[in-house]
């Protein structure tokens, strides 16, 4: 069991009341599809987003265990799930790249505004025919001179129409080749660069997601993170924090609705008795909250042996589907317990739902951490018979 000090405590807190705060339209916002500018502006006033990076460049220097820990309770205080899907995608998908491999220079440029949340960044991974599969995607980079030529284009961008920075994976080597990727830092307004309009979907509204095309796009030599040939390293890094990160929100908003249906069914009464009483509701409560726990137990358990550097191959792909699919199973049971008020868009109960099953999908699909922990276990292999 984790024992957090008082400094982690008081962080934790003041970030939650911030959190609180925030999100009283998030109903009016997800219906139609607006981002909250000013929720970005009061979490980044409190310096959420310098939780996990280096003092020198404007971060507050946190570990991870305690960067999910106040995430978690941004998830808990605040009913705006798109806005905690794009500040997590923000520190990830760009500071903590060019933290952990951008080069000196860098970070010196970069890490401070990201730390100060002045820029918003992304990154474009997943292809319009590649989906999970990264390792096939065509989006190339091609050396010339002093920089590199940049052609494709990138689906379900995340920040996408309201980035100032992007990290973008391009080949630069043969398909398929563990080392054909890189990874580049493009900024918003280069030449070459558009973003496509934002894209409809069906949960995490408030989070703008967009198509990027990539047009004879050049960026210089210096602005490469990791090193030519690294981008699956930066992936596989980025890819760890990203399902930590995100999830402690996601922990977070499954406490907020278990206690709220436990609330709901201790009031509302049916039959002349609380339908709490009735065992089916009760064993739906209770399902609720081992998947709650499961989801916290997971994530940082699975934290701590990130932090020591143990091998989590396997924890981090069983930690998505515990929490991602406990996730669904908590918003489904919640839209049954409040019955026609859980369905109606009145009363956000159905809201949940819809940004609950994203994260069955994004970060690699359910049927892709699967496949890897079969990989891991050796079933992809045949046995060789004597």
């Amino acid at each position: 069991m984790i024992h957090w000090t008082p400094e982690q405590q008081e962080l934790r807190a003041a970030i939650g009341a911030v959190a609180a705060e925030l999100g009283k339209d998030h109903l009016e916002r997800d219906a139609a599809g607006i981002f909250d500018e000013e929720g970005w502006r009061r979490l980044r006033d409190m310096g959420l987003f310098s939780l996990p990076f280096d003092p020198a460049h404007g971060g507050l220097g946190k570990d991870l265990l305690t960067t999910l820990y106040v995430l978690e309770e941004l998830g808990y205080r605040c009913p705006d799930a798109g806005l905690g899907f794009s500040v997590s995608t923000h520190m990830v998908s760009t500071g903590v790249a060019l933290q952990r491999f951008g080069s000196k220079a860098l970070k010196e440029h970069y890490l401070p505004q990201v730390c100060a949340g002045t820029v918003i960044g992304a990154h474009a991974i997943t292809e319009p025919a590649g989906g999970s599969d990264a390792m096939s995607m065509r989006t190339t980079a091609v050396a010339d001179g002093d920089a590199f030529v940049l052609n494709g284009s990138k689906s379900f961008v995340s920040n996408g129409p309201i980035a100032d920075v992007i990290v973008v994976y391009a080949r630069t080597g043969a398909p398929g080749e563990v080392g054909g990727i890189t990874t580049f830092l493009v900024r918003s307004d280069t030449p070459g660069l558009s973003v496509g309009r934002p894209v409809a979907k069906m949960g995490l509204r408030t989070s703008p997601l967009a198509e990027l095309f990539l047009d004879d796009v050049r960026i210089p030599r210096d602005h490469v993170v990791g090193g030519v040939g690294a981008g699956f390293l930066v992936l596989d890094h980025v890819m760890k924090w990203e399902i930590l990160c995100g999830f402690a929100i996601t922990a977070g908003e499954m406490r907020r609705r278990l206690e709220s249906c436990v609330e709901y069914v201790r009031t509302r009464t049916a039959f002349g008795a609380t339908i709490g009483a009735n065992q089916s509701i009760a064993n739906r409560i209770v399902e609720m909250r081992i998947d709650t726990e499961n989801a916290h137990k997971w994530l940082f358990d699975t934290a701590e042996k990130l932090q020591a550097k143990a091998d989590v191959a396997a924890d981090i792909a069983m930690t998505k589907l515990v929490v991602s699919e406990g996730n669904v199973r908590s918003a489904l049971s919640a839209v049954q317990i409040f019955g026609g008020y859980g369905y109606t868009a009145e009363y956000g109960v159905e809201k949940q739902l819809r940004d609950a099953v994203g994260g069955t999908i994004y970060s690699g699909t359910s049927e892709i951490q699967r496949q890897r922990l079969a990989s891991l276990m050796g079933l992809d292999r045949p046995v060789k018979r004597a």
